[in-house]
């Protein structure tokens, strides 16, 4: 297979760009539920583990075209692809696709309601369809939390949002630590211990 940096510049990142504002021309979110093209092979981009786009090896500076990106992202079992109407190209990333960056909270215990803004726009409330979850990182033993976003794709909360998070901290009825959020406990993992929340952030 062709290696997609030595095909025409419409696989590129300008190229992609150009045919996903012509897929979704009045602004909305593009359909990528629906769009099912061959795959065209591997795309050297890249997101890294603090969520910053790359494109063959140069940060990817404009955020409207990161947003455009991040709107046509699928996961697809363990591979990550950019879906167009016609193409559908894999991309690297090295932890979650987003960042959790910014965090409301209404109300405390059983009813506490969470929002969540990412770094690419989108606007996630806590609940059924969209839980926290914890890793223990184990060469720290710090928490990481994750969002679900949309179709198993997840945010990771930042350094400071996860501070943030820990200081929500509740027991659930099983008497372990967690998280009251959209009607849900969000438990930390049993590796955790119930002093979990002491272990800090994973750096």
């Amino acid at each position: 297979m062709s290696d997609p940096r030595d095909l025409p510049k419409e696989r590129g990142a300008d190229g992609l760009a150009a045919l996903i504002a012509r897929a979704a021309p009045d602004g909305r979110k593009p359909p990528v539920e629906r769009w099912n093209p061959p795959f065209c092979g591997d795309l050297d981009m890249e997101i890294d583990r603090d969520g910053r786009w790359h494109y063959m090896g140069s940060p990817i500076g404009r955020e409207a075209l990161v947003r455009l990106f991040a709107s046509v992202l699928k996961r697809e079992d363990d591979r990550y692809v950019l879906v167009t109407p016609v193409e559908k190209v894999g991309i690297r990333v090295l932890d979650a696709p987003f960042m959790a960056v910014e965090m409301h909270v209404d109300g405390a215990g059983e009813e506490r309601r969470l929002t969540v803004r990412t770094n690419v726009g989108d606007l996630v409330e806590v609940g059924p369809d969209n839980r926290i979850r914890f890793v223990v990182d184990p060469a720290t033993d710090g928490l990481k939390p994750y969002l679900h976003v949309r179709a198993g794709l997840e945010a990771r909360f930042t350094r400071a949002l996860t501070h943030d998070l820990a200081a929500l901290l509740d027991t659930g009825s099983e008497g372990g630590p967690g998280v009251w959020a959209g009607g849900l406990f969000h438990p930390l993992p049993p590796d955790a211990g119930i002093d979990g929340a002491d272990a800090g952030p994973a750096a």
